[in-house]
């Protein structure tokens, strides 16, 4: 173990640790091999010399009463034989020859340590990328397996996103930068395991934070956001500024802004929608474009019902096409949407029984009264 430092000193390098780290990782591993190599019952310390950078194995010997001495005891008689000053209950500490290990026990020293090494980085990684749970990381794309699960390398660990993790339509090669949502992070039996994903919600939320300063600053909040990946989104948009348009800072001069996260999403399209309370009039703004004429909430259980009243031609605009309109503006509400269309005839009935065409004058006769006045 000559110049052990030196060593200690070049592993702490090369992994990006602290050379205290690896040096309380050797005198761990150490004195496990030296209980196991020479015996489990005695007491072993391990100590850096540092003048002469070199790692040295003690075993420690307690001095008591003559009789009483056993293998990590000594009688006080045989110890002032080795040295005068000592008494009862201090410590002695024997120094024992690495060089008397066999060669079997050094290997798997080294073994040990390489294990501990690696969990140590493990642990560090962990920890790093904790803090980045739910925050958007990019990586270079290393294989794509056949059943379409990617694995992307970020800060030398190899992350997956699985094939429902991954936009419909997407496809990547190996050397493809990537840039998805931290979504899942745990220690198992091969190591740890990092989930990806670019489907969930949180993505566009982190996506439009980098791009848009006003959300960034807090200026306007986000609170909501609806996905059918790849195909479309809404986004309810709030902020406490009058100054500030929401919707407009959001989508930017001639869309640019909100183009750029399209584009990032493989062309899934945007709703911006205005937050506002109460919850009726949120629930008709979300169903956007379509044009409400009232909205009813009904309570069911812990559920909400609401019953949204319109014209039979805004029907169509409010399901919209395979039903997504609806859907995205029940995910964004929390509300279970049910349509309930009327006539025109029937609406002006309800607004004081007068047909739609009752005393208004049309045609020809319209462009008479024209000209008569």
């Amino acid at each position: 173990m000559e110049k052990i430092l030196d060593i200690v000193e070049l592993i702490a390098y090369e992994k990006g640790i602290e050379s205290a780290l690896v040096i309380d990782l050797v005198k761990e591993c150490l004195i496990k091999i030296a209980s196991e190599e020479l015996s489990d019952e005695a007491i072993f310390e391990a100590e850096i010399d540092e003048r002469e950078r070199t790692l040295k194995l003690f075993q420690k010997i307690t001095i008591c009463e003559n009789g009483q001495d056993d293998l990590n005891s000594m009688g006080i008689d045989k110890a002032r034989e080795l040295n005068a000053d000592v008494n009862v209950g201090d410590e002695l500490k024997y120094e024992i020859s690495l060089e008397n290990m066999s060669r079997n026990a050094i290997n798997t020293l080294f073994k040990m340590l390489e294990g501990r090494l690696q969990k140590l980085l493990e642990d560090k990684l962990f920890e790093r990328l904790k803090a980045k749970l739910g925050k958007i990381v990019s990586g270079q794309v290393v294989r794509v397996d056949d059943e379409g699960n990617t694995y992307i390398e970020i800060e030398e660990i190899r992350g997956v996103m699985s094939q429902k993790n991954r936009i419909k339509g997407e496809n990547f090669k190996i050397g493809d930068t990537v840039s998805c949502i931290l979504k899942h992070m745990r220690f198992a039996k091969g190591g740890m395991q990092i989930e990806l994903s670019r489907t969930t919600p949180k993505f566009l939320i982190e996506l439009l934070t980098l791009e848009v300063p006003e959300i960034k600053d807090g200026e306007v909040t986000i609170e909501g956001c609806a996905r059918i990946p790849g195909d479309r989104a809404k986004i309810a948009l709030a902020t406490q500024n009058p100054k500030i348009d929401p919707i407009g800072s959001t989508v930017g001069t001639k869309g640019v802004r909100i183009n750029a996260v399209s584009k990032e999403l493989h062309g899934e399209n945007i709703d911006c929608v205005e937050y506002c309370e109460p919850l009726e009039m949120f629930v008709a703004k979300s169903l956007s474009p379509a044009s409400v004429l009232s909205v009813k909430i009904e309570e069911i259980g812990e559920k909400k019902k609401a019953i949204v009243t319109l014209t039979s031609d805004q029907k169509s605009k409010a399901i919209g096409k395979n039903g997504v309109n609806i859907r995205l503006a029940s995910m964004l509400t929390q509300c279970e949407i049910e349509i309930k269309e009327v006539g025109v005839a029937d609406l002006f009935e309800q607004q004081g029984n007068i047909k739609p065409d009752e005393g208004k004058k049309v045609g020809l006769d319209a462009l008479e009264s024209l000209f008569k006045e």
